[in-house]
């Protein structure tokens, strides 16, 4: 009687079928295996993707609320200067009240820095952790810390006049009654005080120099800081980051959470 050989045995032969099946099964073990891991690195891409758009949504807010401070200082400023030129313009130094010329002087020596909350972005440019976003994505996050850049080398160029417009200004103006008139912006930064400032103007606090050649000094080097121009960068830098927070709330649905 012929014995039939069990599938198992080693000295069975096996048809091709079979061994077409156990291919079959063994590429879609690793294929369906491949596709699992794809899809969990992309979910774990996705979410970290995810935290760091949020992470980076929250600093463009902080830089969006110290710029709107930064471009009223600035446009506030570079407006007394306008004033401090018109004065100057039609009349001579000792022909105008000193109060005047303290009060929109001051404004020469404007001191104010913008400093980027980009640790985030830091993070993800050191680790390489912008692949994690889409490229257009990750292109104009790139951009934006771009922007705060030229705003820094933009201060860092104005950095050797404001410290000769300080210089000369002391030549200028009494130390003393510049505090006074500092001490006014101080108190409340966000709000211009006309009460105080037209109660200062009057006092009329005398000059240390009303020689026109100096004071001329002075004009042209305040001149050459382009107070406008800051106020240029910031409304820029204001308009790009209002965009890129939208583009991360919308690509990562950060709104609704």
């Amino acid at each position: 009687m012929e014995v039939h050989k069990h599938p198992h045995d080693v000295t069975h032969k096996k048809k091709w079928t079979e061994y077409f099946l156990e291919f079959l099964m063994i590429f879609l073990a690793v294929t369906l295996g491949f596709f699992a891991e794809t899809v969990r690195e992309n979910m774990t891409e996705h979410k970290r993707a995810k935290e760091y758009a949020a992470s980076l949504v929250k600093d463009i807010t902080a830089d969006t609320a110290q710029l709107r401070t930064y471009r009223t200082y600035f446009a506030y400023a570079a407006n007394n200067v306008d004033t401090l030129m018109r004065l100057l313009t039609v009349a001579e130094p000792k022909e105008i009240p000193s109060g005047k010329l303290y009060w929109y002087g001051l404004w020469g020596g404007a001191p104010r820095f913008f400093v980027p909350n980009d640790a985030t972005f830091q993070q993800m440019k050191s680790s390489g952790s912008l692949r994690y976003f889409k490229k257009t994505v990750a292109a104009d996050v790139a951009m934006y810390d771009r922007f705060c850049r030229i705003m820094q080398e933009n201060e860092q160029r104005q950095q050797g006049i404001y410290v000769e417009v300080r210089k000369i200004r002391a030549q200028i103006f009494d130390f003393k009654y510049n505090d006074v008139a500092n001490n006014i912006v101080q108190a409340k930064p966000q709000v211009v005080d006309y009460t105080k400032i037209d109660s200062f103007i009057k006092t009329n606090p005398p000059l240390l120099n009303y020689d026109k050649s100096l004071i001329n000094q002075y004009i042209e080097l305040v001149r050459s800081r382009f107070l406008n121009r800051n106020v240029s960068y910031a409304d820029s830098l204001l308009k790009y980051g209002s965009i890129l927070i939208t583009e991360l709330n919308k690509e990562y649905g950060l709104r609704n959470e």
